[in-house]
């Protein structure tokens, strides 16, 4: 699902834009665009990405044209912000390289045919030297073939979103062992061997205390070695801020599995989508099969005498219009590939294969109501939020206990003497009782912030619990909708079948013309894909539904 609008901040164009970037949504943002940019070809466009869940291939190359016509791309994430920067660096070398060509200009066919003539024999051996020096021994050349639950283990162990969330959930747990020492007692062990001299005149006034008395008085050889230790006997802030740390360890970790969801359902769609692009070229390939033979068979009539010039030439037409759509559906497969390549983190040099197919998995269709008593209970974003509620309540109260006593024992057992041998054991013990008086507001005001967090916190939670809802029950309609869609795709394919079958034996028996066998295989063409298109988008549906209700691990990762 897409959703577009558009919002007019200081004196310039705001294209929000929420949803997923992906499959037929691309063509809906592109009409959009053009519609905009033709009324106002002046005007300054800013593209908001920030609720962009999800952009395939063909959502890349439409965000790119609207940058190079003058579009502002605005994103937040991880995923979406390589992207834009990856846009905005390639067009950025592409205009550098364009300006050093239109440079060169003049010079470049006078060092072409120097250089050539004087060191291309030369260059070339280096060049072969050169190759094999910089090409790794271990590349990988092996081509690696996956299935759709190895992929999603593959993605989580070695993509860099997920690593980053993992590694974050790590930070929060040693906030938390940080926040728990302060409770525990402190021990350190001290050795000191100094030496003082003391200015007598200093200590006095400047004034000597006595008739001939000496202006320093030393020096003083002082020893001392022992141990020091304290700890926090009753101190609730310490305590609070423990508890706190302890629930920001648990909104992390949750966060991190929410992540992981995530990543998993790029990934998923990502792998689905190029099973759609690798459907195409199959289904490309038969049409070009098929095209070619009747092709041969209009020639073969007009040989016979039976045929005309004209079917043959609407033959070939018609094959050479399946032969382009062939290499466009091959080119589709191998950006997908790169995609899905780039999300699993592998070596750009590593060939990938799916072992996977689009397939049909008929399953019962979930009710509304234990839908999303599933995802209440099952999404970790709503988790992580009730987590952080938490520690922001701790931390309310961390504040408002500040304004009670604390105690603390601190203590120490020394030896000192003037050396290590004239040492006598010494020890020191202390109480501390602390009672804030006046603080200046402080401590009302860190009571007052943390009430607005959690404030903020519960807004947000409300604001999660409507779009909780919004997923799952538009996740339900889609997959009820690409169900149904199934079902007609799969019988339009037999029906076309059955149509170019009869219109191919009509027109070798001569009743008819090639026109209906021409417009038989367009019928095909269109039933073929509205058959991959009904097939992905039940498989995305699926998922979508599996993200939605927070079951995307348990599902697809095995």
């Amino acid at each position: 699902m897409l959703r577009i609008t558009t919002e007019k901040k200081r004196g310039k164009t705001v294209l929000g834009v929420e949803g997923r970037v992906a499959g037929p949504w691309v063509a809906a943002l592109e009409q959009c665009w053009r519609e905009l940019h033709a009324a106002s070809p002046q005007e300054k466009f800013h593209i908001d990405l920030c609720g962009v869940s999800f952009i395939d291939a063909a959502g890349k190359v439409l965000l790119k044209e609207i940058y190079r016509q003058g579009g502002q791309l605005v994103a937040e994430g991880c995923l979406n912000q390589a992207i834009v920067h990856e846009i905005i660096k390639s067009e950025k070398q592409d205009a550098s390289g364009g300006h050093k060509e239109k440079r060169k200009g003049s010079h470049i066919i006078f060092y072409v045919a120097f250089f050539s003539l004087v060191l291309i024999p030369g260059a070339t051996r280096a060049q072969g030297k050169n190759l094999q020096a910089a090409l790794p021994a271990n590349a990988p050349t092996q081509v690696l073939r996956l299935t759709l639950d190895q992929t999603v283990a593959l993605a989580l162990k070695q993509n860099p979103t997920a690593q980053i969330a993992v590694l974050t959930a790590a930070q929060s747990e040693q906030d938390k062992n940080i926040s728990r020492a302060e409770l525990l007692p402190h021990a350190n062990a001290t050795l000191t061997d100094q030496a003082e001299k003391i200015n007598v005149l200093a200590e006095f006034g400047g004034k000597s205390p006595f008739p001939g008395f000496p202006k320093t008085i030393g020096p003083f050889q002082v020893f001392s070695a022992g141990p020091t230790f304290g700890m926090p006997v009753f101190d609730l802030t310490l305590w609070r801020r423990y508890q706190a740390a302890r629930a920001t360890m648990g909104a992390s970790q949750e966060t991190s599995l929410s992540t992981r969801e995530q990543v998993i359902l790029l990934v998923v769609s990502q792998y689905i989508g190029t099973l759609r692009a690798m459907a195409n070229v199959q289904a490309s390939q038969s049409r070009v099969e098929l095209a070619q033979a009747l092709y041969d068979q209009a020639a073969d009539l007009q040989k016979e005498g039976v045929g005309t010039g004209i079917d043959t030439l609407r033959a070939n037409v018609e094959l050479q219009n399946e032969k382009q759509r062939f290499i466009q559906a091959e080119t589709d497969r191998e950006t997908s590939l790169y995609a899905l390549s780039r999300l699993l983190n592998l070596d750009p040099r590593q060939p990938l294969e799916l072992a996977d197919s689009l397939s049909f998995f008929d399953t019962p269709q979930p009710e509304v109501d234990t839908s999303l008593e599933l995802a209440y209970a099952g999404r970790q974003e709503w988790k992580s939020l009730e987590s952080q509620i938490k520690a922001a309540g701790y931390d309310k109260k961390a504040a408002q206990d500040s304004r009670l006593p604390s105690l603390r024992f601190d203590g120490n057992f020394t030896y000192i003497g003037t050396s290590s041998n004239t040492t006598l054991p010494t020890y020191n013990y202390e109480a501390t009782v602390n009672l804030p008086l006046f603080t200046g507001g402080r401590i009302h005001a860190e009571v007052v912030r943390a009430d607005l967090e959690i404030r903020k916190l519960e807004q947000q939670r409300d604001d999660l619990r409507n779009q909780i809802g919004l997923e799952v029950k538009t996740a339900l309609v889609n997959l009820e909708s690409a169900r149904n869609e199934v079902q007609v795709a799969n019988l339009g394919v037999q029906l076309s079948k059955e149509e170019v079958d009869q219109a191919r034996d009509r027109f070798n028996a001569g009743v008819a013309n090639n026109i209906e066998v021409i417009q038989a295989q367009d019928s095909l063409a269109r039933a073929n894909d509205n058959q991959i298109a009904a097939l992905y988008r039940f498989n995305q549906a699926r998922a979508d539904l599996a993200r939605a209700i927070g079951q995307m691990e348990k599902v697809y990762s095995r």
